[in-house]
């Protein structure tokens, strides 16, 4: 063979060749409900709904969470709040790193309630964690899942889902006057179309999302035992984050496509040299899709339209080679 040959062959292989710098998913398989994802000092930082505690998977590439040992830093036998722990993440509030989780009783789901777990300034995931009941000062016996962490205009604000006076599982939201306190809760959004009723009416798992001064909230709508479970998404528009005037709802923005149903519950991370942002979600590979711990933890890049509102897109495929984030060295 000829080395003009030799060249060609080689070349032609590299370039239907996977790229070294990608990775496949599922992330994580099982338990890859209600995923979470930070990258900070050069980690990864991975969270899910493990049922019975919450650990954390770190690794220095995205595909070395598929293979990382997690590290559990919440395990407790206190009846209140031992079990059914639900949807658990990682947010930096005024320079110190919290874990927010949901928790309740091992007899039903009525105690659920949400929780945070203070760590230190500097996030690791040895850290020795102190557990608060987060909502006691306002809403003591307040059903309360899904929590995370809203910045708008500098001020914090956590929101959650719980059920409105009309008994609709919603989204309300709390300014926080500090990282364990919150203040009065609003109702913020109700599910009231129809792409957020099949099979029971649901809001939940709010993420937040940042593109230089615009601000959104992503949330799962529809019953998570269906493939309706798909992404909403609430635009600020300015004014009060607390009126439910400040925000405009559009949606489905991400739904079940190519083998993942359910696509939904999800988070925003950056990439590590912080040009990109990526989407984490979980999926279930079956049609009705599940809730429970088969679903799996499904990550890709988040796209942008010129006038920089989110382009979601649609789930990819398990066979896809994803390109890595930038800045990741895999």
């Amino acid at each position: 063979m000829s080395k003009l040959w030799v060249l060609a062959l080689t070349l032609l292989c590299a370039f239907f060749a996977p790229s070294a710098l990608s990775f496949t998913n599922p992330l994580k398989n099982p338990n890859g409900s209600d995923p979470f994802i930070v990258h900070d000092s050069g980690y990864y930082y991975l969270t899910t709904t493990t049922w019975n505690n919450v650990q954390i998977t770190r690794a220095t590439s995205i595909a070395g969470l598929k293979t990382a040992t997690p590290v559990t830093v919440y395990s407790t036998s206190t009846a209140s709040r031992c079990c059914n722990v639900w949807a658990p993440e990682i947010h930096k509030v005024n320079g110190i790193w919290y874990i927010y989780f949901t928790a309740g009783q091992n007899t039903d789901l009525g105690g659920q309630r949400a929780h945070v777990l203070q760590g230190k300034s500097d996030f690791h995931h040895e850290n020795e964690y102190s557990a608060y009941l987060v909502l006691s000062k306002h809403s003591p016996n307040a059903w309360v899942i899904d929590g995370t962490v809203l910045t708008v205009s500098g001020a914090n604000y956590f929101v959650f889902s719980s059920f409105s006076p009309s008994n609709l599982q919603s989204l309300y939201i709390a300014p926080m006057t500090n990282a364990l306190t919150l203040g009065a809760m609003t109702l913020l959004s109700q599910p009231t179309l129809s792409w957020e009723t099949v099979g029971m009416p649901v809001n939940e798992g709010p993420a937040a999302l940042y593109n230089g001064t615009k601000v959104w909230l992503s949330y799962s709508a529809s019953y998570c035992w269906t493939s309706a479970y798909s992404l909403g998404l609430l635009e600020w528009t300015g004014g009060n984050p607390t009126s439910p005037s400040s925000w405009i709802k559009s949606g489905p923005v991400f739904s079940s496509a190519f083998g993942n149903f359910g696509t939904a519950h999800n988070g925003f991370f950056t990439s590590p040299d912080g040009k990109e942002t990526w989407l984490v979600y979980h999926s279930s590979l079956s049609d009705p899709a599940k809730c429970d711990g088969s679903r799996v933890t499904m990550a890709q890049k988040l796209g942008w339209h010129s006038n920089g509102e989110p382009l979601f897109g649609s789930p990819r495929a398990l066979s896809d080679n994803v390109p890595v984030p930038s800045g990741d060295g895999s």
